[in-house]
């Protein structure tokens, strides 16, 4: 049977499900959904891969409809559970099923941060048959005793590689381990890495595994592009950008959250309006933004890939990269978000010297060249990376960065401020960093003269007198920083094993060796 020929109804959905899905505007599943439908119906646990944007939450909510609509769930006992790492894709998932499970009696909770807990309680009192919840807010929920998990019958982990991405695989085993043994488990990833080929193989059992397309492949609808531009021009690359092309709706991606900010002062500066969107705003905040994005009200949103994989737009037009992003997969979640259901779309990146490695692991993973483009009025970048201390400061479209071990310059949370000062921060010096360079000091730290010196070499043992009756030998020391002695200072000199480390001049009597009395005649 043709690709074209299969429906909804020939993947073994119920007539209410297809209902919903006809209502919905679709009329055809996507390749991941025709090939993983059929199998989560038969009970089996799914490994799905399959680029963003392909239909994969479809892929697992059609299903889980048709299997809990017989059943009912108990307080506090949720009958499926989907693990979410963000929010947003939180709360795509939550609104998927509201969509497609209109013709059903199916409850659902959403636990995600932000939102109030007592209201989340109140529906898991009242028993939900599908809980959506980040992993955050369900361990918060069962260390309250608000939620037992023994109950559960369907799993499922989305975005897995995100989550590792996230740092939230312990939370994820941990909430594993809270769940019967005997389940069904759906597992889907946007790539497939070792890491998460190894996470699959300890929560599957004997798998059917459903691939579509290459892992990490960008999709073909999506009209990649890359302007080459120095680091005080990428600001105004963008602005140039957006001028030139029909932008109805676009999505500009930082790198940092700091940076949203500062991105998002610098286009209002220039009379371009923009939301943002990043990890560190209110859920009511994020939520508002999201709305006003959704409803046409804002065209711009200036995001972190936090949101990468939780905005499902329809006829995103374009996607902007205003940096390259430091993980090679995240570049292709980003694009995904534009020519989604078989429309097309375009992607720009932004692309400085310093950025080379970066550029070269996208290529690479992508398989493909990103076609460069030439900005009218704009001098192309030159490929080779620059040293850092060649890197513009306080300018308008180049904010200044601070730069640590091991690490590429980053830019500044004052970089607006920044940008009306005409000349950088004098450089400090100290003795310990011109040490470090090589560079040695014109003079010395401790003077000594040469009468000092003749007179500690030509020293001779005094007498000092002791309670007791006896006298002992102390032999004068020498000066700290005469070159005679070890370590900083002189402290640690060995003085032919006569004087005591860390006294220096100022030796306790105590210490001091006692030697006979010469008899007097």
């Amino acid at each position: 049977m043709a690709d074209t020929q299969v429906t909804f109804a020939d993947l073994g959905l119920s007539d209410e499900v297809v209902s919903a899905v006809v209502t919905s505007g679709y009329t055809k599943p996507t390749p991941i959904q025709e090939k993983a439908i059929p199998y989560v119906l038969m009970g089996r646990d799914v490994l799905g891969c399959a680029q963003t944007g392909t239909g994969k939450t479809a892929s697992f909510t059609l299903p889980m409809i048709d299997i809990l609509s017989a059943g009912r769930a108990k307080a506090r006992m949720p009958r499926s559970l989907i693990i979410a790492p963000t929010r947003e894709l939180a709360a795509q998932v939550s609104e998927n099923f509201v969509k497609y499970g209109q013709n059903t009696r199916l409850s659902m909770a959403l636990l995600i941060g932000g939102v109030s807990m007592g209201d989340q309680e109140a529906k898991l009192d009242r028993g939900v048959d599908v809980l959506i919840a980040t992993p955050g807010r369900l361990l918060d929920h069962f260390e309250r005793g608000r939620i037992l998990l023994t109950d559960v019958k369907i799993l499922v982990i989305d975005e897995a590689d995100r989550m590792l991405d996230m740092g939230f695989i312990p939370d994820v085993e941990r909430i594993v381990s809270l769940l019967p043994t005997i389940r069904q488990t759906l597992f889907f990833s946007a790539t497939m890495a070792p890491e998460i080929k190894r996470l699959a193989d300890k929560f599957l059992m004997n798998p059917k595994e459903v691939s579509v397309d290459a892992p990490a492949s960008a999709a073909e609808n999506v009209a990649q592009h890359l302007v080459r531009c120095s680091v005080k021009d990428k600001r105004d690359a963008l602005r140039s950008l957006l001028k030139s092309e029909t932008v109805d709706s676009a999505l500009i991606f930082c790198n940092r959250k700091r940076d949203i900010g500062v991105l998002h002062r610098s286009l209002q500066r220039y009379g371009i309006e923009a939301v943002q969107l990043h990890g560190d705003m209110s859920q009511p905040a994020r939520t508002e933004t999201l709305a006003k994005f959704k409803a046409g009200e804002a065209r711009l949103v200036i995001c972190s890939d936090v949101a990468a994989r939780g905005i499902d737009i329809k006829g995103l037009s374009h996607v902007f990269n205003f940096d390259v992003p430091s993980h090679a997969e995240d570049y292709v979640h980003r694009i995904g978000r534009t020519g989604r259901a078989g429309l097309s779309g375009r992607a720009f990146t932004l692309a400085t010297p310093e950025d080379s490695k970066l550029l070269s692991a996208v290529e690479r993973l992508i398989g493909m060249k990103i076609p460069v483009i030439q900005l009218d009025g704009a001098a192309p970048a030159a490929a080779e990376s620059r040293p850092a201390e060649t890197v513009e400061l306080a300018s308008e479209t180049n904010p200044p960065r601070k730069t640590g071990r091991g690490r590429g310059a980053r830019s500044n949370d004052n970089a607006v401020a920044a940008d009306e000062q005409s000349a950088p921060p004098p450089a400090k010096s100290s003795r310990r960093s011109s040490r470090k360079r090589g560079e040695h000091s014109e003079k010395p730290a401790v003077a000594v003269e040469p009468a000092v010196v003749a007179e500690v070499q030509e020293a001779k043992p005094r007498e000092t007198s002791l309670t007791g009756g006896g006298v002992v030998e102390a032999f004068p020391t020498q000066r700290a920083g005469s070159g005679n002695g070890r370590g900083r200072g002189g402290r640690d000199r060995e003085d032919n094993g006569r004087s005591v480390t860390g006294f220096g001049d100022e030796v306790p009597a105590f210490l001091l060796k006692a030697v006979p009395k010469k008899a007097t005649g």
